[in-house]
């Protein structure tokens, strides 16, 4: 199954310029004849049709030719590679996907959300340099490297292969708050309703730790959690209205008082282990995050030990490790925003 999202929100004309270019570019054309549209127009349906269809990995521009009294347009699209490497690498890329999601056909829809997200976060390292394949699915899918635009569209492979609905959500960029490129993510539906998946997010977070833990602080949010951290859709996307099934409540690691962030964290600081938790007694202010840094000093202290805290202010998800002894407390406050480009030609 796969949702074609994007081509539902366009007209008669839009779509047959649409299916036009899936044809031509799915058979590898050097160039072909589609209706006369707009240029700002035809970039957008292009966009939209690569966002439905990250499988198609190999087309990231394209020129056109016209002459005046033409209703056509010829369309000149600009691939990533020649035509026998694309070959080589659509074989590649299907015999991956078929292997990766081969495991987890006859899971429920939640636990293949979680399979695809985990296999973001440990197997794909963020590319800083991005490369232009890291905007694809061969760069997450074959290199191990992806930035958020070819993670966004490698989640969308997999759940399409999965059987689950999926779509990639696009935000503007905010140069006044330091953000200079768009960033890209997933809703998908589980259980007959929308959620955002963010595994770039998560996946920043859980490279970072000095003792790699995967995080779930962008797994099945609401437009009001992830709106927190995320600029506005710049693109229509279904609306996203439960905050109630994000995987910290969903594990019971959603704590609304002092005294449950006190009990686990002796039992984290008792048995060495870390604890990763969510906040949701209240607006997470400082006077309150300076009480639960009581409560968790007050674990380690009992435990002769000494707590490592990290901090994602907006979800207000909270990691909590602790070191035998009496040293330096250490305090991280977490910044997921990995601020990134779209594409080279869109970015």
């Amino acid at each position: 199954m796969r949702e074609i999202y994007y081509y539902k929100q366009l007209n008669k004309q839009q779509q047959a310029i649409y299916y036009a270019l899936l044809k031509g570019i799915q058979n590898l054309e050097e160039e072909f004849i589609i209706p006369k549209c707009e240029k700002e127009e035809l970039y957008d349906i292009f966009f939209r049709m690569r966002l439905d269809h990250p499988e198609i990995f190999w087309a990231t521009g394209f020129r056109y030719k016209y002459y005046n009294d033409s209703p056509n347009l010829i369309f000149v699209p600009e691939y990533l590679f020649k035509k026998n490497k694309i070959q080589e690498h659509q074989k590649a890329m299907s015999a991956r996907i078929e292997k990766l999601v081969r495991p987890a056909l006859k899971l429920s829809e939640w636990e293949k959300e979680k399979y695809v997200h985990d296999f973001i976060c440990e197997n794909v390292y963020y590319d800083k340099l991005k490369k232009p394949y890291s905007h694809e699915i061969i760069g997450p899918l074959g290199q191990g490297v992806g930035v958020c635009e070819g993670i966004a569209k490698t989640v969308k492979v997999l759940m399409d292969a999965l059987g689950i609905w999926c779509m990639i959500a696009l935000c503007g960029n905010n140069p006044e708050k330091g953000i200079k490129y768009r960033h890209t993510w997933n809703i998908v539906k589980i259980g007959g309703t929308f959620y955002h998946l963010d595994a770039t997010f998560d996946n920043t977070l859980s490279c970072k730790d000095s003792q790699p833990e995967i995080r779930y602080d962008y797994f099945n949010l609401s437009d009001k959690q992830i709106f927190r951290d995320h600029e506005p859709l710049i693109a229509p996307a279904p609306k996203c209205v439960d905050g109630d099934h994000f995987f910290y409540k969903e594990k019971k690691m959603s704590f609304t008082k002092e005294e449950d962030v006190y009990k686990r964290s002796l039992q984290a600081a008792k048995k060495g282990k870390s604890l990763t938790f969510q906040w949701r007694g209240g607006y997470l202010t400082r006077e309150v995050m300076g009480e639960l840094l009581e409560q968790i000093r007050k674990a380690g202290k009992e435990k002769n030990k000494t707590a490592k805290v990290q901090l994602n202010w907006p979800q207000a998800v909270i990691r909590v490790s602790y070191q035998e002894g009496n040293i330096q407390e250490s305090f991280l406050m977490e910044d997921a925003n990995v601020s990134e480009g779209i594409g080279n030609d869109f970015g």
